[in-house]
């Protein structure tokens, strides 16, 4: 800086005023003192000016399953909205959920320096492994029913539960099956209850619920069983994927979607217009959740304030699998 100072003809405090983007410097004087630095081979030292500021610019994200749709949706919103404000990311990818893995990545960040974490994994993962989080560090969890002293921010998963099978109800189905993610999951808890008090409401029997693990394999075995069934004539699948391995089972088993039997998913990957048919399904708002999580995250970490809980809506949006229910002898349509 003294260098710089020198060669520019300007006092410390002036190089240090340029350095950290002050804005009471002379535009002369500036352009002066930023081609001294380039003459010199100058750059602010970040670890110093953190030191002085308290802030070092960057933000930590611990994330689990970057195979997940929905994670790497929020991942890129985040990346986006950090750019925008100023801040780099660092992501830690984790191998598995388990307390050491977030305790390791905890550690790695904290040599990296950053001024708050964004942890992006389904939240039973910390219930059910009691992960005590840091308490000096503004934290942001998406995706989590857990009861943790930090910003919450999540689709609304009962709303979105409540739209698919509603929709299905009105096309005038007697009720609903339902094709469950895990049964540890908080998501598919909450979808699957949503979707059970909306059956309930509307006078419709419930069904047993066949549980899937997300995966279009897992939607597959599902598909198998119902198709066996006469008295299924729609489904509710609690993410795309698993829907999109029902319509395969229905395919191979010769039943038309929609014509015999309604499907509909739950997360509108980009895929699912593309699907045969193209699939009526829930949109979440993966990119929305992640700006929100960046905005409360960068909200935390300049007044301290932990009291957000955001919940994101989600919408219906209907395809070509869903369609009124085929005509049987002495069958009465629901009205």
């Amino acid at each position: 800086m003294a260098d710089v100072a020198r060669l520019a003809g300007v006092s410390g405090q002036t190089v240090s005023r340029v350095a950290n983007e002050v804005e009471n410097v002379d535009p002369a004087t500036r352009a002066r003192v930023l081609a001294a630095m380039r003459e010199v081979g100058y750059r602010p030292n970040r670890a110093a000016r953190a030191l002085r500021s308290g802030r070092f610019g960057s933000i930590g994200v611990i994330m689990f399953s970057l195979s997940s749709y929905g994670n790497t949706r929020s991942l890129e919103a985040i990346a986006t909205g950090a750019a925008s404000a100023g801040y780099s990311i660092t992501l830690i990818p984790l191998a598995s959920a388990s307390p050491m893995a977030v305790a390791a990545a905890f550690a790695r960040l904290s040599e990296h320096a950053v001024d708050g974490v964004v942890i992006i994994m389904e939240a039973h993962y910390l219930h059910d492994s009691q992960v005590e989080l840091p308490t000096d560090l503004p934290i942001v969890v998406l995706d989590s029913s857990g009861q943790y002293p930090y910003p919450i921010i999540d689709t609304d998963q009962a709303q979105g539960a409540r739209l698919a099978t509603q929709h299905l109800l009105d096309l005038g189905h007697d009720t609903v099956w339902h094709v469950s993610g895990p049964a540890v999951s908080f998501s598919a808890t909450r979808r699957r209850d949503s979707w059970r008090a909306t059956l309930e409401a509307a006078g419709a029997r419930v069904p047993e619920v066949l549980r899937g693990d997300w995966s279009a394999n897992s939607g597959y075995d599902a598909g198998c069983i119902l198709a066996e069934r006469d008295d299924v004539t729609a489904v509710f699948a609690s993410n795309d994927e698993m829907a999109l391995g029902v319509l395969r089972a229905f395919r191979e088993h010769g039943i038309r979607v929609p014509e015999d039997r309604s499907v509909v998913g739950f997360d509108d990957m980009r895929e699912s217009a593309n699907f045969s048919p193209p699939l009526t399904t829930i949109h979440q708002n993966f990119e929305r959740v992640g700006i929100r999580a960046l905005e409360a995250l960068v909200h935390e970490i300049e007044t301290g304030d932990t009291s957000e809980r955001i919940i994101v809506p989600t919408q219906l949006v209907q395809r070509a699998s869903t369609a009124p229910p085929p005509a049987r002898p002495g069958r009465v349509a629901r009205p």
